[in-house]
């Protein structure tokens, strides 16, 4: 039923005539007549009795009048909820982030998001990279944080980019190095994170280029817990270097590795020409103000 119609039938009763209601919603009088003989048609009833002067309603034009302000009510809720959404007054945000990085390059942004935008629900799913990326495919989160280079099936925009270093404890042989060959780790017992973080096949692929197999002695998921292991001497660990300066450690060295193609760079991802939200987009564009893309270090 068209929604036009029934506005022009509702303006008839509310103005008390069609001249009335034609100046109301802006069409002529014609034009007001023949919507209600539309809803006439449709029905196969009468709204009106055109056999008293006036404006009096039958029953079936009683029924079509409650029902037709319900919807038009429904009509303009349904606006106004659209029109909030892109005005970001409400919303939701489902957005993935991995453990490693995500305190320091996002809780800034989150503080900024919130006080910008106050109505939007920010629901947060937290796992490895590789478990987001199928999460953003599957359509349960609009946005993921990953490390470059993504599948095709992604776009992207960079949020940070810089080298690995390498982990080591200060009694450790190498600790007295400032820089480090990865060949010189054959045979090391090293110290990876749990299945599905994208860091893993970096370490293992530049491991693989130096010509050796790497040693794990044991995986963790919890960074803290990482460099505590490294500081007990269990192995050697990897980190992107800001987070191995901010989780720095009295019994932890952090050092350069001369692999220049073992890097971390992290990158938003969403579906490629997939919808975004309008409180994904404003994320985006949050990111892009508190991480300005440089060149790689």
């Amino acid at each position: 039923m068209d929604l036009r119609a029934l506005r022009a039938f509702v303006e008839v009763v509310r103005q008390g005539g069609f001249t009335r209601a034609a100046r109301t919603v802006f069409i002529t009088q014609s034009a007001v007549s023949k919507a209600v003989r539309q809803i006439e048609d449709e029905i196969g009833a009468a709204l009106l009795d055109r056999a008293v002067p006036g404006i009096r309603l039958t029953a079936a034009g009683e029924v079509v009048l409650r029902r037709a302000q319900a919807m038009l009510a429904e009509r303009d809720d349904l606006l106004a909820e659209l029109a909030e959404l892109r005005g970001l007054q409400r919303g939701v945000l489902r957005l993935g982030l991995p453990a490693i990085g995500s305190s320091l390059l996002f809780a800034p942004v989150f503080a900024d998001y919130r006080r910008r935008h106050p109505g939007i629900d920010i629901r947060l799913v937290e796992q490895g990279s590789k478990r987001l990326e199928e999460l953003v495919l599957a359509g349960d989160i609009e946005l993921a944080a990953s490390l470059l280079p993504v599948p095709d099936v992604f776009d992207w925009q960079v949020v940070q980019r810089e080298r690995v270093e390498l982990l080591v404890a200060a009694e450790h042989p190498l600790a007295r190095r400032a820089q480090v060959a990865l060949a010189e780790l054959a045979g090391q017992p090293l110290i990876l994170f749990g299945e599905g973080f994208a860091l893993n096949p970096l370490v293992v692929d530049a491991c693989r280029r130096a010509g050796f197999e790497p040693t794990v002695a044991t995986r963790s998921s919890q960074v803290d817990f990482v460099v505590e292991l490294v500081a007990s001497g269990l192995g050697l660990g990897f980190l992107p270097a800001s987070i191995a300066h901010q989780r720095a450690h009295p019994g932890v060295r952090a050092l350069v590795l001369d692999d220049a193609q073992l890097r971390w760079d992290l990158a938003l991802v969403w579906r490629r020409g997939g919808h975004l939200s309008a409180a994904a987009r404003a994320w985006l564009e949050r990111v892009r103000a508190h991480h300005q893309p440089h060149p790689p270090a």
